[in-house]
């Protein structure tokens, strides 16, 4: 059976068949409504059900707590129609500017960032480009059909390869292999783009950058990209780590830091040793951004990292800075134990 979803404000319509998802429908059709993991977990392609009703897949409680879902709001990544619906939905209009691919990658490089977090360098084959946005991810596609995904760590007109930033989960299915027994030339498959965490290049507001450990991959293409289009918009890039060695590019930012006069890096570390010797900023990352930042209402936030970096961001920036609900942009970086939780 299939289904009419009306797209308030905008009030453009799609098909959606009983057993898809709202959002593959709408992505399908071309209308690029927000999402991160498209597993439930994240909360980015939360909407409002206006009229009619759905039925949701496995999700996550935190991220569509019932008394929300009692509201009737929806998770449209697990949402299937079962009947014709009006939704309340903000629509990215570049999401889908470029297609989405599936294309096979041989690995070019791959080196320690420090002792958990390896970069790879994906090489693509000749005469094939992956046209994409900063801050946007792929998806590895392995053997037994599960899959994978990372969000790209470079602008697309910064460097020859794609660079992923790759934490080690000891005993993930594909961490475990990227540790061990995965080698240079190496033949991967991926599909990408994926994802609407990228910059909104029609604002010109002060841009506060958040990032909690390899969150800093997809917020590093978004600065790089700034760089690229030599923007003057003022840019505070907040990083957080439990300890020093969880800033693996920190050299970089302070590069940045020194260079760009509207650039701003301000580390945050919230378990430090003794013998880590660390003279910073301490504490929570996002809590750091609301003591520099108690009046957010003027500026755009891109966060990437841990779902309780961004929820915790979101609300509390939100409720208690004044930051407009609509110009926080987030990622949050889900693995497998948060999608089993």
């Amino acid at each position: 059976m299939t289904f009419q979803v009306t797209v308030t404000p905008s009030g453009r319509q799609f098909s959606c068949e009983a057993d898809e998802t709202v959002l593959n429908a709408a992505l399908r059709a071309g209308i690029g409504l927000p999402y991160g993991c498209k597993n439930g977990a994240c909360g980015s392609c939360k909407g409002k059900i206006l009229a009619g009703s759905v039925a949701h897949g496995h999700h996550q409680q935190r991220a569509l707590p019932e008394l929300e879902a009692a509201q009737g709001m929806s998770l449209f990544c697990c949402a299937k129609p079962q009947s014709d619906l009006t939704i309340e939905a903000r629509e990215i209009v570049a999401s889908g500017e470029y297609p989405v691919k599936k294309m096979p990658t041989r690995i070019a490089k791959l080196e320690k960032l420090s002792d958990d977090v390896m970069l790879i360098a994906l090489q693509l084959p000749a005469n094939e480009r992956l046209q994409y946005r900063a801050g946007q991810y792929i998806e590895f596609m392995l053997r037994d059909g599960k899959r994978r995904s990372y969000s790209m760590a470079n602008a697309p007109h910064n460097d020859e390869h794609i660079t992923l930033h790759i934490r080690h989960m000891p005993g993930g299915l594909f961490t475990d292999q990227v540790f061990s027994t995965m080698k240079e030339r190496d033949i991967l498959r991926f599909e990408g783009p994926h994802g609407s965490f990228f910059l909104r290049e029609d604002s010109d507001k002060p841009v506060i950058l958040l990032a909690s450990g390899t969150g800093f991959a997809p917020v590093k293409a978004i600065m790089e990209h700034l760089i690229y289009l030599e923007s003057s918009r003022p840019v505070t890039l907040y990083w957080g780590g439990r300890r020093p060695a969880d800033l693996y590019m920190h050299a970089l930012c302070e590069e940045w830091a020194g260079k760009l006069p509207y650039f701003k890096y301000v580390p945050v570390i919230s378990n430090a040793a003794a013998d880590d010797h660390w003279t910073g900023r301490t504490g929570f990352v996002h809590q750091a951004v609301m003591q520099d930042f108690p009046d957010l209402s003027d500026h755009q936030v891109y966060a990437c990292g841990a779902p309780v970096v961004i929820e915790s961001a979101q609300r509390d920036f939100v409720a208690r800075c004044q930051l407009p609900k609509e110009e926080f942009f987030a990622d949050s970086f889900t693995s497998e134990a948060d999608l089993a939780s």
